[in-house]
C-alpha cells in the first residue's frame, strides 16, 4: 500500500518521541571512534515543511514540536539536528529521521534508506544526497534482511511502518526475529502507534517474549483533534545502549505533563 505520506503528520508528538530517542541513540553510538551502519526500512521523504498546507490542515505539528521544542536543551542531539536543518532549509523545515541521522552521523558511517512510494522516494533521494546515503526503492524489511549483518557491524536499524497494512502487527515480530538473529549486535528499534482499540498489544507481547532484554517505552498524549485515533507512541528497542532507559524516562516525564 503506497497511499501513506507523512507530511500530514510530520513534527507531531509521535515524531517528537521517536526522533528524540533516535537522536540520543545515534549520538551515543558516535562517541566511539569506530564506523557504524544506520538503516531505515520506511524512511519517508526525509524533509518536511511545517508551513505546508498538509501540515497546517492536520495541526499535528502545532500540537507537537511547536509545543515540545522547549523540552530539549540546545545541546541535545535532537535539538541540534532541528537547528541544522532550519539553518540549511529554512525556519519551517523539519527533519525526518533520515536527516536527523545525516546531521548526527559522520562521513565514515554508512546510511541505508528504503522508501517504496515513488514521490517520497524521489524527495528522499534529493534531501539526503549531501550525506551520501544509499537510497533504495525497495521493500524495507526485505532489504534489511538482505543487508544484515551489515558492514560495519556496529549500528542501528529503525523500523517505522505506517501500519496501514493491518498484517504488519503480525508480520513484524517474525521479521524482527529474523533480523536480530542475523545481526545480534545491532540496535533494532521499532516504532508503533498507540491507537484506540490497542491493536499493538499482541505484537508487543510477542516481541517482549522473544526479546526479554529489550526496552519497551510508551508515552501517551491527547488526540491531535477530535476523532483522531492515535493517543500515544511506542518504541521497542533491542540491544538498547546504556543510559537509554534513563533518557526515555526523562522524556516520558515531559509527555506526562501534557
Amino acid at each position: 500500500m503506497l497511499s501513506y505520506q507523512h507530511h500530514y503528520h510530520a513534527g507531531n508528538l509521535a515524531d517528537v518521541h521517536k526522533h528524540a530517542v533516535l537522536a540520543w541513540v545515534l549520538n551515543y553510538l558516535i562517541q566511539k571512534d569506530k564506523p557504524l551502519t544506520y538503516m531505515e526500512s520506511h524512511a519517508g521523504r526525509g524533509l518536511y515543511d511545517l508551513n505546508a498546507a498538509e501540515a497546517i490542515k492536520t495541526g499535528e505539528a502545532a500540537m507537537g514540536i511547536a509545543r515540545a521544542e522547549s523540552w530539549f536543551a540546545k545541546s541535545h542531539p535532537y535539538a541540534r539536528a532541528i537547528a541544522a536543518t532550519r539553518a540549511e532549509r529554512g525556519a519551517d523545515a523539519y527533519p525526518g529521521s533520515p536527516l536527523i541521522a545525516g546531521h548526527i552521523l559522520r562521513e565514515t558511517d554508512t546510511i541505508h534508506l528504503c522508501e517504496l512510494h515513488p514521490q517520497e522516494h524521489a524527495a528522499l533521494d534529493y534531501a539526503t544526497s549531501p550525506f551520501g546515503a544509499h537510497v533504495y526503492r525497495e521493500e524495507g524489511l526485505a532489504k534489511a534482511l538482505s543487508i544484515c549483518p551489515p558492514t560495519p557491524r556496529r549500528g542501528m536499524l529503525l523500523i517505522d511502518p505506517s501500519y496501514e497494512i493491518k498484517t504488519d502487527y503480525e508480520t513484524l515480530p517474525r521479521v524482527i526475529g529474523q533480523i536480530a538473529r542475523k545481526w545480534n549486535v545491532g540496535i533494532i528499534a521499532l516504532w508503533y502507534p498507540i491507537l484506540a482499540g490497542h491493536p499493538h498489544f499482541p505484537m508487543v507481547r510477542a516481541l517482549k517474549a522473544a526479546h526479554p532484554g529489550a526496552l519497551a517505552h510508551e508515552v501517551s498524549f491527547p488526540p491531535a483533534r477530535e476523532g483522531h485515533r492515535m493517543t500515544g507512541s511506542g518504541m521497542f528497542i533491542i540491544n538498547p545502549p546504556f543510559g537509554l532507559e534513563a533518557e526515555a524516562k526523562h522524556l516520558g516525564a515531559h509527555f506526562h505533563r501534557l
